[in-house]
């Protein structure tokens, strides 16, 4: 038990550091958004921790000693930084209102819009999120300082957002 247990941490915290990481960058480059929100990989962290702990009863051979304790070690660095996520979403978050719900005309697409207001220090807007399979989400469209959306399908694929057309198919956004 403690030898599976110990390679299942592993693979769970590289998956998890490796998710993470993805969505850090996904998020500065406007890819879609493929992580699941920063709760669930801190669950899916503190599973690598327990099963980590457990694995470090394994001391067959010094390779499985060393992987337990880098496991140990890897859900205090990840678990930081995702409860600093958490912080950072808590105090700079801002109010995010649903606007609005779009179908392309086929159904093939939807896009959520969301008013977004970060208060007295920021600014307000307009964003849209095109939906994908399962949790995905990509931003398409932004726009600071404007408080209503108008949104015209001219086809299947491209969508005009108060004025700016958007080619779905090309993946074309605005304001990213």
């Amino acid at each position: 038990m403690a030898a599976k247990s110990n390679l299942w941490s592993f693979c769970l915290m590289v998956f998890c550091a490796g998710v993470s990481g993805y969505s850090l960058y996904s998020s500065y480059r406007n890819v879609w958004l493929i992580a699941p929100s920063s709760d669930y990989m801190l669950v899916f962290t503190v599973a690598a921790l327990v099963l980590g702990i457990i694995g470090l009863r394994d001391k067959r051979n010094g390779w499985r000693i060393a992987r337990g304790w880098l496991t140990v070690s890897l859900f205090f660095l990840l678990a930081a930084a995702l409860v600093l996520i958490q912080i950072v979403k808590i105090f700079t978050g801002g109010s995010e209102d649903p606007l609005q719900t779009v179908h392309s005309p086929d159904r093939s697409y939807t896009i959520h819009f969301y008013r977004w207001d970060e208060g007295a220090a920021g600014t307000f807007g307009i964003r849209g999120e095109l939906d994908g399979p399962l949790w995905f989400k990509k931003r398409i469209y932004v726009e600071p300082r404007v408080e209503k959306v108008e949104a015209e399908w001219t086809s299947d694929q491209t969508v005009s957002i108060n004025g700016h057309p958007l080619d779905l198919d090309r993946g074309e956004t605005y304001g990213y």
